[in-house]
């Protein structure tokens, strides 16, 4: 045998499908990062929140202008304004000191819970989704689809609590799988960009809603002309899980419950496997055997199935006077942060949802007690996605050691013996 026979062949090269873009790779790091990086982008959106609302302070404006004189008034404003800010934000979102009773006082956590409610379901929704490498954008349409299907059987059906309840939350949570499903399906089998579709889908849900509730007989309150449904049936309503003196309702539990299924489904089942092996990489999924088109799509299903919990959530439980066009409040995209603070993981969503949650109730007491505008909440919320969206600069921010980097001291350690 000649030593070109022996010779080992060089490998050829693979012409499978490609693996995944690297916008795709880029998105999936940024979802399931590390939690440090969630933790500290928070701290960082709150500390640069702290400079906005001393620099919009007329008092700290005011001092500022003898800075140099006295500077210790300067200071002093700045932490009266801060420290006020902050502490009427804990008032208004845990608990309120200023109550004459318990029962009082925990009344903002029990609104805090009320609102963290869909933000928790839509984000495992969205959350799922991005698990398996696919970017839900269509929690808005969803959550419509849900609230419309569920608001129609409370207002038109007639049947005893507890059956007409659980008929129009089975009715919602449907239609926001199927809404999501359209999205899998097209994905699946003809290779829609899910990004495309799920905003498209939601234009098409929000018209579609508009019409309904324009439309005698369909959604639209009986003899009136107001884009409006009708109040929903008591015997459809989410029952309140602590008393009339608070407005949590039965859909807390129910999201709670979402919570858990959706961590047992993406850690302890072969579907979740199935979802994090897609997610990773399609094409050695595919090359596992496993049918990356039926993950799309069922991952969708479920998914929409999630955020169609928070439009029945919303339907049922929070307007149950009746609800319009904007029953969604914004919420389908809040849900987007959500699931990116938490790294699409059922537990992190979980804090996530009730961090946002926080930071809604909250935020109006802080509006109304220290005058901080309410659109600096929001601020926050956006530096949360900028700072969770580059992880180097909150890592340099806080001076952590990137990924397979050495810490600071070792590094420094390292330089001083080379210069030696």
């Amino acid at each position: 045998m000649t030593a070109a026979q022996t010779q080992t062949p060089a490998p050829e090269k693979e012409t499978g499908a490609p693996g995944p873009s690297r916008w795709r790779e880029a998105f999936t790091r940024i979802a399931t990062g590390n939690a440090l990086v969630s933790v500290l982008a928070v701290i960082a959106s709150i500390i640069v929140g702290s400079i906005m609302i001393a620099a919009t302070d007329p008092d700290v404006q005011a001092a500022a202008g003898y800075f140099f004189q006295r500077p210790t008034d300067t200071l002093g404003a700045i932490g009266s304004s801060v420290g006020g800010a902050y502490a009427a934000l804990f008032r208004g979102a845990v608990y309120n000191f200023n109550a004459t009773s318990f029962a009082i006082g925990i009344r903002p956590f029990t609104e805090t819970l009320k609102f963290a409610t869909p933000l928790i379901a839509a984000g495992l929704g969205v959350g799922l989704a991005f698990r398996a490498g696919l970017f839900n954008i269509g929690g808005q349409g969803q959550m419509l689809m849900a609230a419309a299907a569920a608001g129609y059987i409370a207002t038109t059906w007639d049947l005893p609590f507890p059956l007409h309840m659980i008929a129009a939350l089975v009715a919602g949570i449907i239609a926001g799988a199927i809404w999501g499903g359209i999205a899998g399906f097209l994905k699946a089998r003809t290779g829609a960009h899910e990004v495309i579709v799920t905003i498209m889908l939601n234009h098409i849900a929000f018209y579609l809603l508009a019409w309904m509730l324009a439309t005698q007989g369909v959604l639209q309150a009986p003899g009136s002309s107001n884009p409006k449904t009708a109040p929903m049936a008591d015997t459809a309503v989410l029952p309140q899980i602590l008393g009339p003196m608070y407005k949590l309702h039965l859909g807390f539990l129910l999201a709670l419950v979402a919570v858990a299924i959706t961590w047992w489904i993406l850690e302890r089942s072969s579907l979740g496997f199935r979802f994090r092996a897609v997610g990773e990489n399609p094409a050695a999924a595919r090359t596992a055997g496993i049918s990356v088109g039926r993950m799309y799509f069922v991952v969708m299903i479920i998914g929409g199935g999630l955020v169609g919990l928070a439009g029945v959530s919303q339907a049922l439980g929070t307007e149950p006077n009746g609800f319009g066009g904007g029953i969604d409040a914004g919420i389908g995209f809040d849900a987007i942060t959500v699931a990116l603070l938490g790294r699409s993981r059922p537990i992190g969503i979980l804090f996530a949802g009730l961090l946002f949650g926080a930071f809604k109730t909250g935020g109006f007491t802080m509006q109304a007690s220290q005058g901080v505008p309410i659109e600096i909440v929001l601020v926050v919320q956006s530096l949360i996605v900028l700072f969770i969206a580059a992880p180097p600069l909150v890592r340099a921010m806080f001076g952590v050691p990137q990924p397979g980097q050495a810490p600071r001291r070792v590094r420094r350690a390292a330089k001083k013996e080379v210069a030696a």
